[in-house]
């Protein structure tokens, strides 16, 4: 294995080798209509922006080659990167421009301890603020893991995405997605190396690339990657 596994010709290399195989690389939201219908090998291509969007205009640039989307989920209280800075605002502009899906990466129990106030609350004023900046109807939010101790998840414990006006949350148990539940997960979350979960259950010991699962015949897979990871020197360039 290369200890710079990560790089953005790699990656490409993975995406280029899932549509050989005859997958159709599809966004979250485009799961969701048409999960009774789904081709019989389907990708769902998650990113998560979790300390820079200068790197997502690197990833646009392979999928508008490979003519593929993916569903980007960005934070809004970051203290790695303003959201709406001006270059962040117009790579984000142009995501959606191309025809991406933009969600809210949330970390609404975060806000509510560090703030003092009702997550609820900042839920709907984030999904509002989000929208209203980009003229563009939220759909969907994903829990962030950030540094707090707390677990933004539990937002979500006894209360439904549809509250909110969302199609999804990016982990919810809800039968129109379920997507974690129902589909071999596969990500970059460690940094160095690939992990999976079958079904919700992690395969321990398999740090396989998504190419390299492709032996194993997986119908529906959940892809998640996250743009900080990848380079084409090294990780901090």
């Amino acid at each position: 294995m290369s200890d710079f596994r990560f790089t953005w010709k790699n990656l490409e290399s993975e995406y280029e080798s899932l549509l050989a195989a005859g997958y159709t690389v599809m966004t979250c939201e485009n799961y969701v209509h048409q999960k009774g219908n789904l081709p019989k090998k389907t990708v769902v291509n998650r990113i998560d922006i979790d300390l820079s969007v200068k790197k997502v205009s690197r990833l646009l640039d392979i999928y508008n080659r490979l003519q593929i989307k993916g569903t980007f989920f960005v934070r809004l209280h970051a203290p790695e990167y303003n959201p709406f800075s001006f270059e962040n605002y117009k790579i984000l502009k142009r995501l959606l421009d191309e025809g991406h899906e933009l969600g809210y990466h949330s970390e609404v129990i975060d806000q509510s301890k560090i703030w003092n106030e009702d997550p609820e609350t900042c839920l709907r004023r984030d999904l509002k603020v989000l929208g209203s900046m980009f003229d563009y109807e939220v759909k969907s939010a994903a829990s962030h893991g950030g540094m707090t101790g707390f677990n933004n998840l539990d937002f979500w414990k006894e209360r439904k995405p549809a509250e909110f006006g969302l199609l999804y949350e990016g982990y919810d148990h809800e039968p129109q997605y379920n997507l974690f539940q129902e589909s071999f997960y596969i990500s970059d979350s460690e940094w160095t190396q690939w992990k999976c979960y079958n079904r919700g259950e992690k395969v321990d010991g398999d740090q396989r690339s998504p190419k390299e699962h492709i032996v194993d015949g997986h119908k529906l897979v959940h892809l998640l990657i996250h743009s900080d990871t990848y380079f084409d020197h090294h990780f901090y360039e």
